[in-house]
């Protein structure tokens, strides 16, 4: 089983925020794959079915960003799982807009929600996808910047940068991480 986790926070005033594009890739697989991501347990709303014969868990953690590893840890233990059955999909700064780029570990890099997920689970040896949401302008707050929406030319960007995470997960379930990484780090 692999647990996919979307990263964001709840509540319809951040559904279209930049800090919510792992929500929106969790959306898109949810809609794909015909999987209800409607029930609430270990502070999340989840979804369990399969994805080309491989049960999965679509989450999406209900504590806001920054606590997010609250969330992610009682799934692991609730699901007997472990890091290596985790994929952790998120926003990034520090990318252009579209871009999406797939590791295996590393770093939080700054990102507060990754950091909590690596605090709670004792490890930072996890499948991420980041999805690039651009730099603030110069002088804007980074924090401020994040809880944004998305303006209206960057919506087929964002809209291609989802499907490609999305179409990356077919290979990221079956753990083929290193051809995952070879055709969609472009």
């Amino acid at each position: 089983m692999k647990l996919i986790v979307g990263l964001g926070n709840p509540g319809n005033e951040y559904k279209q925020t930049r800090h919510n594009a792992g929500f929106m890739v969790i959306d898109e697989l949810a809609s794909v794959y015909n999987i209800a991501v409607n029930k609430k347990k270990y502070k999340s709303f989840f979804g369990k079915d399969s994805i080309n014969d491989i049960e999965v868990v679509l989450a999406k953690p209900q504590t806001f960003m920054n606590l997010s590893g609250d969330s992610v840890a009682q799934m692991i233990k609730g699901f007997n799982l472990s890091a290596d059955d985790l994929i952790i999909i998120y926003d990034d700064m520090d990318m252009d807009i579209g871009r999406i780029r797939i590791r295996d570990k590393g770093s939080h890099g700054g990102h507060r929600g990754v950091r909590s997920i690596i605090d709670a689970i004792g490890t930072d040896s996890f499948v991420r996808i980041k999805i690039g949401i651009g730099r603030p302008r110069a002088g804007m707050d980074s924090s401020d910047y994040v809880l944004t929406n998305f303006k209206k030319d960057e919506l087929p960007i964002l809209k291609e940068a989802i499907k490609r995470a999305s179409d990356a997960l077919s290979f990221l379930i079956k753990g083929d991480t290193v051809a995952a990484m070879n055709r969609f780090n472009k």
